[in-house]
């Protein structure tokens, strides 16, 4: 075996166009009780098709048991904001009653806050959760990976890293980056092989400098109005935002790769990260480019016919909505194949081929591990709203 395994990527777009056409159409037909299934087979697909020194990743998870655990989270979901409500109502109650109160407005105020606080560490909590749910369907040549059940622990460290970095207006961003990272991989399995996450949070700064110069810019920009420099003004405050956003793009980009090379496993596996941030800027542009183009006709044209027919009698326009509103749904479903094929799998075909793992002989030390349970196979990252990704 070679000392070092460069990753590789094998899918095809027509394949996988033609997978995610059929599944958003079976999404739309079952009004997306089928998505479970769509999100299980197209993952299958691309795990397939991410392979390392010929071997391919595979990936186990089933649509069932994606739909059975969105079905118990909605329930304790419900539960949990049932009570949140009856809480909030009675509480509106009493606010109404004492409407001169001196701190009215602060209570109010209080009362909308409270539910998003109420559901913020939830999200959390499920992020950490679909991600144990991934990696305990994967294997690589037979091998399990697998997390430690530390869900709560990384919620209540999001919430306060994220309250820190918002307090410090973003500048201490590369420490809640460095640690949250810390927390998930120190806990990160391959077979009874530990994976454990070296460096420093300080070293992030260097790559975080286009998003602080991007917000220079703006805030140049804000000055430059103050004192009327007009010209000046409008050019920093154009060109500040489109700064800022390739900034942030240039930072998850280049602190991906400084914390993959810092990762080890098993104390003697370690890797090679060396995405560039102008590539994939450019597959992310034009990739959506082409997505926004082909969009505009599969999505305008059903628009403009429908234009035309706004004026005809009631009864005619109520007969011809509804299959204009099933060509709508599936120009939606086409979008989205195009923006996978077209966007997504370019990014994971040219990530998966920068990276290497470097003292591979080491793997063959490495055995396979008990499996995890599905928990609630990403159900509360369905419910909520933050399991849309691959």
């Amino acid at each position: 075996m070679t000392d070092r395994i460069a990753g590789e990527y094998h899918g095809e777009r027509r394949a996988l166009f033609w997978l995610a056409l059929r599944t958003a159409v079976l999404t739309t037909i079952t009004l997306g009780i089928y998505r479970f299934w769509a999100k299980t087979r197209i993952r299958k697909y691309i795990w397939s098709s991410v392979a390392g020194d010929g071997d391919s990743f595979e990936y186990t998870g089933t649509g069932l048991e994606k739909f059975l655990g969105f079905l118990a989270a909605l329930v304790i979901l419900a539960v949990y904001l049932g009570i949140l409500q009856m809480f909030l109502f009675f509480f509106g109650l009493s606010l109404l009653d004492a409407s001169e109160a001196p701190g009215q407005a602060f209570l109010q105020f209080g009362a909308f806050v409270l539910p998003l606080l109420a559901v913020t560490p939830l999200i959390f909590f499920a992020q950490y959760r679909a991600r144990r749910y991934k990696l305990a369907r994967t294997r690589w040549r037979g091998v399990r990976f697998g997390a430690e059940a530390a869900a709560w622990g990384y919620a209540w460290r999001a919430m306060a890293h994220w309250t820190v970095t918002i307090v410090s207006l973003g500048l201490l961003m590369p420490r809640q980056t460095f640690w949250l990272e810390k927390y998930m991989v120190d806990r990160t399995w391959f077979g009874d092989a530990q994976f454990a996450q070296g460096g420093s949070w300080t070293a992030l700064y260097p790559v975080m400098k286009h998003v602080l110069i991007g917000i220079g810019l703006i805030v140049l920009s804000v000055g430059l109005l103050a004192f009327e420099r007009i010209a000046f003004g409008i050019l920093a405050g154009l060109i500040g935002p489109i700064w800022l956003l390739v900034g942030f793009v240039s930072y998850r980009v280049r602190a991906f790769a400084y914390l993959t090379s810092m990762k080890t496993l098993n104390g003697h596996i370690a890797f090679e990260a060396t995405p560039e941030t102008g590539r994939v800027v450019r597959i992310a542009f034009f990739g959506t480019l082409i997505v926004a183009l082909l969009a505009s006709v599969i999505l305008g044209v059903p628009g403009a016919v429908m234009t035309t027919l706004v004026g005809l009698e009631a009864m005619e326009f109520g007969l011809l909505i509804i299959p204009f509103v099933l060509l709508y749904m599936l120009g939606f479903a086409v979008v989205g194949a195009l923006s996978l094929v077209w966007v997504t799998q370019p990014l994971i075909a040219y990530v998966v081929g920068r990276v290497q793992i470097l003292n591979v002989s080491a793997l063959d030390d490495i055995r396979q591990r008990a499996g995890d349970t599905g928990a609630d196979a990403e159900g509360f990252a369905d419910a909520l709203d933050v399991g849309g990704a691959i």
